[in-house]
């Protein structure tokens, strides 16, 4: 089974950063996790190398960076925090990269961090960096939701928790998040799983493909629910699948919504091909797993 024991927090100080830090605690508070709050600094010669810049120049900016650094991780959300078991640390080089090696050396549970989608341009795109820790980390990623401004308070415990599920290799792992997330908040938990489209309208071949499509998705849907041993409200639509979830989290009011990034390709493995719309549409946090 899953556990919440270890919690890592990237920030670069910015506000974005401030919202994830409280979804963050919202979880260590809950789960009485390690909050662990990293930031990467990267080395002046990844910004200035092109440049003819000496290289006793390149080191005092360095050393006058780690020292601003310092004192920012120290002081990042210090009132907010308190009460918790926080560390904090700077790390140095590329901050993707340095994220992901300290969640696998330290065997964090999941990594807390913002989208960083700015403007009416980068609505449609994920940070790099967020991009980058999605592909390549082994744990689930939380990331907020994909908003020009922040929410300041999410104090309110989730109410519901919404389980998409592919019916891929990967589903049951999704599951066992989405229940661990319902049960540590006393949650409402909802399955949804997003067919193939309808086809055309016409003869009875075609409603009776849709009936034995849906009658297939239930049959697998229940089996998947025995097997992890959870009990859960049922939404089976036809569609897209970034556009069947966002909907279904909107109306079940979803606090978050679990996904999954690494189910097997097929009839029933569309969720990854998906995921980077999900995070960016879905109306509250998406865990990825």
């Amino acid at each position: 089974m899953p556990s919440l024991s270890k919690i890592l927090l990237p920030v670069d100080f910015s506000e974005r950063s401030a919202g994830a830090a409280r979804y963050a605690r919202l979880l260590a508070g809950r789960f009485g996790s390690e909050l662990v709050v990293l930031h990467v600094l990267t080395p002046p010669q990844y910004e200035f190398g092109a440049l003819d810049i000496g290289g006793s120049m390149l080191n005092e900016l360095y050393r006058n960076q780690a020292a601003i650094a310092r004192r920012e991780i120290e002081a990042f959300l210090a009132e907010e925090l308190s009460g918790l078991n926080v560390r904090r640390l700077v790390l140095e080089g590329d901050p993707a990269r340095q994220i992901v090696d300290f969640a696998h050396r330290e065997r964090a549970d999941i990594i807390v961090m913002p989208t960083h989608g700015y403007g009416p341009f980068r609505r449609f795109i994920l940070g790099s960096n967020t991009a980058k820790v999605l592909h390549d980390s082994d744990c689930p990623v939380w990331t907020g939701v994909h908003l020009e401004e922040c929410p300041r308070d999410v104090a309110t415990p989730l109410a519901s928790v919404l389980c998409a599920v592919d019916l891929g290799a990967q589903s049951s792992k999704t599951l066992f998040w989405a229940a661990l997330l319902a049960r540590g908040f006393g949650a409402r938990l909802t399955l949804v799983h997003a067919t193939a489209a309808d086809p055309e309208q016409g003869d009875n071949s075609e409603v009776n493909w849709r009936v034995d499509v849906r009658a297939a998705a239930e049959q697998e849907v229940l089996r998947l629910q025995r097997f992890v041993g959870v009990e859960a409200d049922l939404i089976i639509e036809p569609g897209d699948p970034a556009a069947v979830i966002c909907s279904a989290a909107t109306r079940v009011g979803a606090g978050a919504v679990v996904i999954g990034r690494g189910s097997a390709a097929g009839v029933f493995g569309r969720l990854r091909t998906n995921a980077y719309a999900i995070i960016r549409q879905s109306p509250c946090p998406a865990i990825s797993v």
